[in-house]
């Protein structure tokens, strides 16, 4: 691309920057105009050459329309009512979000579990899907399909807090309490589900399990393609073990998957409620295990206090955006190193 600028003309007139695309000469607004046009046309050419695939993905797409985008795009307008699902919503302005970070008490603590929650078990789950994706790549092939259900089956259990329900168990009987117990770092059982000083240790330790999921198998599909002769060419470039092949192939080669996979498991901590719900008492003691996704549940589906619920899920909304965009500035940044 050639730019020049053009003397000014008569009557004071501002300079135009003159700019020449692929042979043809462009003045200022017809260059902005002809770049949104020439990316419309690239769009729709896609489009049309995949047309299969995005009639394949329209289900989904609907289905995501209908009870996620629409359902937000309705809740943030709501944050700023009194709605309690039975008399029409009343227009409160900020009223909802002064009493949250004024006189919420709960809110406060459910803010600093979160964070505690999602610094600890998103880098960590990042880390640990990285990894184990890594290790279970370098197995032979059958070995491969095996410790991918393996470790991708927590994600597809629906019931399964009542086995860590059992190994948490406050009785001689749970498995973790017998455990030590029987190595002598205890002397009696302890109530890890209804102590406080335990209560967020185990609701994290459950999430890491849990968090192999769909962060797991985009860099396992990451592994997977990675097309072979690069590490040949690296050997002869001097390559000497899978750790440089790791750090100056693999880890370049795969941006998209672990841009993907950051995003997916550092946001899910920061959304994360369900498993301290189940898994201990509602609410639990001190509001030990309480997040924000806790507390929207709480006013949203217990207290039918709407309003007050997704002004909840707006700063958590906020909050989320934040975190994607620091993300991808982030691994934009790692990955262009």
């Amino acid at each position: 691309m050639i730019a020049f600028v053009l003397p000014p003309q008569a009557g004071g007139q501002d300079r135009l920057t003159k700019t020449k695309i692929g042979g043809i000469s462009l003045f200022g607004k017809e260059k902005s105009q002809y770049i949104e046009d020439s990316r419309f046309r690239y769009t729709m050419r896609e489009m049309k050459k995949n047309g299969s695939a995005y009639i394949l993905a329209l289900p989904y797409f609907l289905l995501f329309l209908v009870f996620t985008g629409i359902p937000v795009v309705i809740s943030l307008p709501v944050g700023f009512t009194n709605f309690n699902m039975v008399q029409f919503p009343q227009w409160v302005g900020l009223s909802n979000f002064y009493t949250l970070f004024l006189q919420d008490d709960v809110f406060l603590i459910a803010i600093q579990n979160t964070l505690v929650f999602a610094i600890i078990t998103g880098p960590v789950s990042y880390i640990m899907c990285f990894l184990l994706a890594w290790l279970i790549n370098e197995m032979p092939g059958p070995l491969k399909t095996v410790f991918t259900y393996i470790f991708y089956a927590p994600t597809l259990a629906g019931n399964i807090y009542a086995t860590w329900q059992l190994i948490f168990s406050g009785d001689t009987y749970g498995f973790l309490n017998s455990t030590l117990m029987s190595l002598g770092l205890i002397n009696g059982a302890q109530q890890w589900l209804t102590d406080s000083r335990y209560i967020l240790m185990c609701v994290i330790v459950v999430q890491m399990w849990m968090s192999l999921g769909a962060g797991f198998l985009s860099l396992r599909a990451g592994f997977q393609g990675i097309d072979k002769s690069g590490y040949e060419a690296g050997a002869i470039e001097g390559i000497k073990n899978r750790f440089q092949e790791l750090l100056y192939i693999t880890i370049p080669a795969m941006g998209p998957q672990l841009l993907f996979a950051a995003v997916m498991q550092i946001t899910s901590s920061f959304t994360a409620g369900d498993i301290g719900r189940f898994l201990t008492a509602f609410p639990s003691t001190d509001y030990a295990a309480h997040t924000i996704m806790t507390h929207a549940f709480d006013y949203g589906s217990v207290r039918y206090e709407m309003g007050y619920a997704c002004a909840i899920c707006f700063i958590l909304f906020i909050v989320m955006i934040v975190v994607n965009n620091v993300i991808r500035k982030a691994m934009a940044g790692i990955l262009d190193t």
